[in-house]
């Protein structure tokens, strides 16, 4: 696996690095197109147009989208995202990618931004206030249903605290190689400084593909929730109090062909570029990597990135509709396939590579 290209030091990274400044002049042409599709739908449909708490039935979807069709919104929004990103978004993550109509849009978005039926005038606000850009931005690409609670795998958190009672507190280096926002990562190094690993004797990366995800991580901020900022925080807090930070460091790494716009890590100084345990949850089998050719090649790059006698885990408990397509039998065949050797654990699938 290559690496990646910079964009600057993620540590010092603001948030001017990652939003761009757009002008409401730009977007005029789709807010005249946004306002008499809406007015045409407005005035065709019977009521009850979107609104707060509505519960969006089939007559609903089927007017709203007859008139008012998704794609068009989802055009207008998603050239939004490119002139507000300065970097290529991954457009899937959005409220608009795969959506039934522009009345389930409405009705997936957080409060503060259903104000109103009519696209055109959440466009308007968004190019008005950037603020609301901001919190709209992140609450597009990290919404809720990408993340769940602080330490959602208890009994391989016991399995890796054993492994690690058993290896001794040498040098270690983890991956963490699908870190979203960076909760797992701060509670695996938790669990490292809890076994007695001082920061100088321990690394952790935390990669993850979704650039935005990188600054929350490293700046333990989340402008559109700060109920989650403040559990990212405390989580971190500790660690951060006993000099544990300069231990932790989040990229931004495609595990497939290597992203453009990313954090490129000195592999150099993680153990001549190799990791003791490398953590995949939710990532291998899930909604992001899940094709056959895609699969076999993250396993590959990931094994290759694990030192010998080094560990690597997958476990998924939020994604349980992928798993039909890419069972836990299969994730096995792909470890083994790649040399290491499965060992069984009471949650998730791991995997050793030989010395």
């Amino acid at each position: 696996m290559q690496p990646a290209t910079s964009i600057s030091s993620c540590r010092e990274a603001t948030i001017e690095t990652l939003l761009a400044p757009i002008g409401e002049k730009r977007f005029l042409s789709g807010i005249r197109s946004l306002h008499a599709l809406f007015c045409l739908y407005a005035s065709t449909s019977p009521e009850p147009l979107p609104a707060r708490g509505l519960i969006i039935t089939p007559e609903i979807r089927a007017q709203c989208e007859r008139y008012l069709p998704i794609a068009k919104i989802t055009t207008i929004f998603n050239r939004l995202y490119s002139s507000a990103l300065t970097y290529p978004p991954i457009l899937s993550s959005t409220p608009f990618h795969s959506s039934f109509s522009w009345a389930d849009t409405f009705a997936s978005l957080p409060y503060e931004f259903q104000f109103s039926a009519n696209p055109a005038r959440l466009l308007e606000a968004l190019l008005c206030d950037k603020d609301l850009m901001t919190r709209f931005l992140f609450t597009s690409f990290l919404p809720k249903r990408f993340y769940g609670a602080i330490g959602r795998y208890p009994d391989q958190q016991l399995f890796i605290r054993e492994w690690l009672k058993a290896r001794g507190t040498g040098r270690v280096s983890c991956l963490d190689a699908a870190c979203g926002t960076g909760e797992e990562t701060y509670k695996l190094a938790n669990l490292l400084c809890e076994l007695g690993f001082s920061p100088d004797n321990m690394r952790i990366d935390g990669w993850t593909v979704e650039p935005l995800e990188v600054w929350v991580a490293t700046h333990r901020s989340l402008p559109h929730d700060r109920n989650r900022e403040a559990l990212l925080r405390e989580t971190a807090a500790p660690l951060l109090q006993r000099g544990y930070g300069r231990s932790i460091h989040f990229r931004c790494i495609d595990l497939i062909r290597g992203a453009p716009y990313a954090c490129s890590p000195d592999m150099s100084a993680v153990n001549g570029g190799q990791f003791n345990l490398i953590l995949c949850n939710g990532l291998l089998g899930g909604p992001i990597i899940n094709e056959n050719s895609q699969l076999e090649q993250a396993v590959a790059n990931l094994v290759q990135l694990l030192a010998p006698g080094g560990m690597m885990l997958a476990a998924d408990n939020f994604h349980g509709g992928w798993k039909q397509k890419c069972p836990q039998w299969k994730l096995r065949a792909s470890f083994e396939a790649n040399g290491l050797r499965n060992v069984e654990i009471s949650e998730g699938i791991c995997g050793l590579k030989p010395y």
